[in-house]
C-alpha cells in the first residue's frame, strides 16, 4: 500500500490537531522511510520479478527489521515516546503510535503473504494485491477520504495553505498511478535510492500545514 498510508496521516489531524501534519504522515509511512536504508546497507532484501500485475513486481524476500510486526511495535513505541518526551501531548503520541502500527495492518490487507511477525517466522498477507483494480479503488478512495477529513478540520491561512495542500494530494495520486502504470524499476539499488525521496513529503506536509489553522476547539 502507498497512498493509503498517507490517507491515515491526513485523517489523523482530526484526532491530534496540535501535531504537525509532517509528523502525522511520518508515522504511517515510517516503515517505508527506513526500509530503503536497510535495503541499501544490505540488512533487508527485495527482488524485482516480472509480472503483469504492477503490485507483484517486487518480491520482499526479507524485511523483518522494518516490517516485522514485533519490530513495528518497537518503532511505534520509540517514535511516540520521543514525540511525547518533547511535547507532552498525549493525543499526539497515541495517534503517532497507532499511525506507525497501521502501516503493518494495511500492508497485511493488501500484500501477498510476505509480512513477518519476527525474523525467519511465518509470513502473512490477505493478497488483495492479486486484484489490482480493487487495490487501486481502495487506495484512491482512502486518499480522497483522508484529504477531505484533513480539509474539514483545517482551513488555509493563505495561498500556500491552500495550493500547496491541493498540489500535494494531486502529486500523491499522480505518483501512485505513475508507479502502477509506468515501467518497472530497473534495479533494486535505484528503487531504494529513489524511495528515499519519500522523506521530502514530510517536509512538504509540514510546510503547508503550518499555513493552515485548526478549526477544532483544541486548535
Amino acid at each position: 500500500m502507498f497512498v493509503g498510508h498517507y490517507a491515515i496521516g491526513l485523517a489523523a489531524k482530526k484526532f491530534a490537531p496540535r501535531t504537525s501534519l509532517g509528523l502525522l504522515i511520518a508515522a504511517p509511512i515510517l516503515l517505508d522511510l527506513i526500509w530503503p536504508i536497510f535495503v541499501l546497507i544490505g540488512w533487508e532484501h527485495v527482488s524485482i520479478v516480472p509480472s503483469n500485475n504492477p503490485f507483484l513486481r517486487l518480491q520482499f524476500d526479507s524485511y523483518p527489521i522494518s516490517h516485522g510486526l514485533v519490530a513495528v511495535v518497537g518503532w511505534a513505541t520509540l517514535f511516540a515516546s520521543i514525540y511525547f518526551g518533547f511535547t507532552r501531548y498525549v493525543a499526539g503520541a497515541i495517534v503517532i503510535w497507532i499511525g506507525v502500527v497501521s502501516h503493518w495492518v494495511l500492508d497485511w490487507i493488501v500484500h501477498v503473504p510476505d509480512l513477518p511477525l519476527i525474523a525467519n517466522g511465518r509470513v502473512y498477507g490477505l493478497s488483495v494485491w492479486n486484484h489490482r483494480w480493487w487495490t487501486i479503488a481502495i487506495e484512491v478512495l482512502m486518499l480522497a477520504a483522508g484529504a477531505l477529513i484533513y480539509q474539514s478540520v483545517t482551513r488555509a491561512k493563505d495561498k500556500i495553505g491552500l495550493w500547496a495542500f491541493l498540489v500535494f494530494v494531486v502529486f500523491l495520486l499522480a505518483g501512485y498511478l505513475g508507479t502502477i502504470f509506468g515501467p518497472p524499476p530497473s534495479s533494486v539499488k535505484k528503487l531504494a535510492a529513489f524511495s528515499l525521496l519519500t522523506w521530502l513529503t514530510m517536509v512538504w506536509a509540514w510546510w503547508f500545514d503550518a499555513h493552515r489553522d485548526n478549526t477544532g476547539s483544541e486548535g
